[in-house]
């Protein structure tokens, strides 16, 4: 039985998560980290990569700032690359993707989170280990 107020429904829902990439590109590129050096978070200011100095993890590019930061990466990528794929850690623990922003960041545990906004990040510093717990369970069946 065909039934209009669903169909209606189901055309205006918006495409399932798993089609999305799992690294996000922001700021108008495909690059992970929105082009930006993962490796420098880690140094305490991040800054954006170079097309000189780019390797592909996982499916996505990352770009370095230099080629000491490049062999950082490769040596332990898994270290320097962003949790959740580069999606907001906020929304990752509330069970959905959405782009995190490379200037709102923080390292926690020695593994890096990009938020949304600075807004998100508020909300999200209010409870880091629970949200961060919550972010890992649910980017099991989010990050396919």
């Amino acid at each position: 039985m065909f039934r209009p107020a669903f169909a209606a429904l189901t055309l205006l829902a918006p495409a399932p998560v798993a089609a999305a990439p799992v690294w996000t590109g922001l700021l108008g590129t495909s690059a992970a980290v929105g082009g930006y050096d993962s490796v420098s978070y880690f140094a305490g200011r991040p800054v954006e990569g170079s097309d000189k100095f780019t390797t592909v993890y996982k499916g996505a590019t990352f770009k370095f700032a230099t080629a000491r930061n490049l062999a950082a990466f490769e040596a332990n990528p898994a270290r320097y690359a962003p949790q959740y794929g580069g999606h907001c850690a906020w929304a990752a623990a509330n069970n959905y993707r959405f782009a995190g922003d490379p200037k709102v960041w923080k390292i926690v545990d020695g593994k890096l989170y990009l938020n949304y906004n600075r807004d998100t990040q508020v909300k999200w510093e209010k409870d880091i280990p629970g949200l961060v717990a919550k972010g890992d369970i649910n980017w099991v069946s989010l990050g396919k």
